[in-house]
């Protein structure tokens, strides 16, 4: 990052660990501006946050917001809340794909993205194999420096419910102190931590941050397993 304060681009502004992204970004000094596009107003009012509504499947490419030092992605839906394969696969693959493109055209030199334990474009689960198709993408992007943060359940009051979600971690929750920490919840500010860290201090090159570095602190965790 240059020596000056640093403009940061975050997408998925309004999500759980997008809402922490924001908050820690905008209590940083080193950073002075945080472009947050939307598909909707993001509700929040800062004198360093500009929030503007894009439509994500006609990005503006010549809008002067691109000119960002840095791109923190936490933009991410369900299957259920996409209603089928093709729509979850635009939000959770082709739009940070499109963003990041045009972010890297413009200058930006860090991209850290908020992936999934297990991601793989080969893997058999659809959910994995979008993930991993999404980090393969990037990496051929050839970023300066790309950080894949790859949770395990991400904890968390979310806006929307998430039954299941919800009963995982209720369960995750009381098993963690018996749980390899890989397995145990990854904390939404947690998260959000690694991806700020990961552009405000970039390391050249790629790296992953696992689930295990993410996990929440159990009661009883005699060893890291």
């Amino acid at each position: 990052m240059p020596a000056d304060r640093a403009t940061v681009l975050v997408l998925g502004g309004s999500g759980l660990v997008g809402r922490h992204v924001l908050e820690q970004l905008l209590s940083d000094p080193r950073v002075g501006r945080v472009v947050a596009p939307g598909r909707r107003p993001l509700g929040r009012v800062d004198a360093r946050l500009h929030a503007p509504v894009v439509d994500f499947d006609a990005l503006p490419e010549a809008a002067d917001w691109w000119a960002v030092d840095g791109v923190i992605c936490a933009l991410g839906t369900t299957m259920r809340q996409a209603g089928s394969r093709d729509a979850f696969c635009r939000v959770d693959h082709d739009y940070p794909l499109a963003f990041a493109g045009l972010a890297r055209r413009h200058g930006a030199r860090a991209f850290a993205l908020t992936s999934a334990m297990g991601a793989d474009p080969r893997s058999r689960f659809f959910y994995n194999r979008v993930k991993g198709a999404l980090e393969a993408a990037l990496q051929a992007q050839a970023w300066r420096s790309l950080t894949l943060v790859r949770p395990g359940l991400i904890g968390g009051a979310r806006a929307e419910v998430r039954p299941g979600e919800r009963a995982a971690a209720m369960a995750l929750g009381a098993l963690a102190p018996l749980l390899p920490r890989r397995w145990r919840i990854s904390p939404a500010p947690r998260i959000a931590a690694a991806l700020v860290a990961s552009v405000l201090a970039p390391a050249p090159g790629c790296r992953v941050i696992d689930a295990a570095s993410l996990a929440a602190p159990a009661s009883t965790d005699s060893s890291d397993r």
